[in-house]
């Protein structure tokens, strides 16, 4: 705090994730190792399937904390939270550097975290799947909202169309004849959701990147062949020239098929996400 206190219950054993803080963590230690020396009474068992829940698998956990990238460093940061026992968690953005297979691992360790757990994220996602009460920053206010993410929007949300309420399917009356399901059913049902979201848009995702990767190539090429052209034109180089010219035309349209592609994918993306989400939002509300 910039002023005043926090005063903790006397039980109250906190982890605290700080996006900026993956320079604390050792570049000569292993994954494994940097697990093991969090917590005391730790083996090396219950580290290992905690470098497996954060996706280093097998001898993947015996790799440098200096060869990883900051994505996979920022997963480590997140095992030694998971490594030791606390009954706080609070994360600051803790899905910044991860890929969609991390987040899904993620939010699956927070639902079955027994503790209270206080988290900035703009990952909507995460809201649906985790959050029982909100505090908004918006329009230079914080206020409290009692109740799920869904809730919140259905409510009148942040006021704008990007987060137009959704509308669940059945009535109100329907949801509340229907069957109350036990915390552990909710938890079943949630990575159900979450491992079929992952399922489904994984290709999507990977295809994203194949055709974002593609443009960055061909806009090098097409840069590399532009500046061949001047050179070319300068030196008044006609059978250059003539090889030059149709090798750009086709670059430029590999270019702007992989832009149409990415459109039309991104497009598929927003779909299926809306789709998942809904789904969370229907399981919160029965």
């Amino acid at each position: 705090p910039q002023q005043g206190a926090v005063a903790y219950h006397p039980a109250v054993v906190h982890g605290f994730y700080e996006q900026t803080n993956i320079q604390t963590l050792q570049d000569s230690n292993t994954i494994e190792q940097e697990i093991l020396n969090c917590y005391p009474d730790l083996d090396r068992q219950q580290a290992r399937n905690i470098c497996g829940a954060m996706l280093f698998e097998g001898d993947d956990a015996l790799k440098k904390i200096s060869v990883l990238s900051g994505g996979e460093k920022a997963r480590v940061m997140l095992g030694k939270i998971l490594a030791t026992p606390v009954n706080l968690l609070l994360l600051d953005e803790p899905t910044n550097h991860l890929d969609m297979e991390s987040c899904d691992a993620l939010v699956a360790a927070i639902d079955n975290f027994d503790g209270a757990v206080i988290m900035v994220t703009h990952n909507e996602m995460f809201l649906h799947a985790l959050a029982q009460r909100l505090i908004v920053f918006d329009q230079d206010r914080a206020t409290v909202f009692e109740g799920t993410y869904q809730e919140f929007l259905d409510k009148g949300g942040w006021g704008d169309d990007m987060n137009t309420p959704t509308t669940s399917q059945g009535s109100p009356g329907d949801r509340a004849n229907a069957p109350q399901l036990s915390k552990k059913e909710l938890r079943q049902q949630r990575s159900a959701i979450i491992s079929a979201r992952g399922g489904v848009l994984r290709p999507v995702e990977q295809a994203i990147a194949k055709a974002e990767s593609t443009i960055e190539s061909q806009e090098k090429r097409l840069a590399q062949l532009n500046a061949e052209m001047i050179q070319a034109s300068q030196n008044q180089d006609g059978g250059r020239i003539a090889t030059l010219s149709p090798a750009i035309g086709q670059c430029r349209n590999m270019i702007d098929k992989c832009f149409e592609e990415l459109e039309q994918l991104y497009a598929e993306k927003e779909k299926l996400e809306q789709t998942f989400h809904q789904q969370l939002a229907d399981l919160g509300e029965g």
